[in-house]
């Protein structure tokens, strides 16, 4: 049985001379949000203001491990179960997320011009669904 393969498009964003971010559209509690594609992040990763403002019953545990990465090891996360996600036409049922603050990033994207996002898209959902990251004709697929 062969795999179907997605397609989701892919916008760069330029962080005029800080190099660039590949952001996609997913669907989450049935509202767009954008998050920027990470392949070093482990795993994907949403803010927790903007994911309680887009569900205030989303229920948010607080985990017992600080999160590594962006610039610190002493971030506190929590986690969430995330149910019906969507990437492009790919339906992830459920997936556990991190859950951060990351507000100092929204406030980078709107002073650039750029509209905020939920999160990161990480290396768990990459590697899951097999993805190749196309540069070049700016686009995501994922088996």
């Amino acid at each position: 049985m062969t795999k179907r393969t997605v397609s989701v498009p892919l916008n760069i964003i330029d962080l005029h001379g800080d190099g660039f971010h590949p952001v996609l559209d997913i669907v989450v509690f049935n509202k767009p949000f954008k998050v920027v594609l990470d392949t070093g992040a482990s795993r994907t990763a949403f803010d927790h203001e903007l994911l309680v403002q887009a569900n205030e019953e989303a229920a948010i545990i607080a985990s017992e491990r600080l999160s590594t990465g962006l610039g610190t090891n002493t971030m506190e996360s929590s986690t969430a179960i995330i149910e019906n996600i969507w990437i492009g036409d790919l339906l992830l049922p459920e997936l556990e997320v991190a859950v951060l603050d990351l507000s100092t990033i929204n406030v980078a994207y709107r002073e650039m011009g750029h509209p905020e996002v939920l999160g990161v898209l990480g290396s768990d959902i990459l590697m899951k669904y097999n993805a190749v990251v196309d540069f070049g004709k700016k686009r995501l697929l994922l088996k």
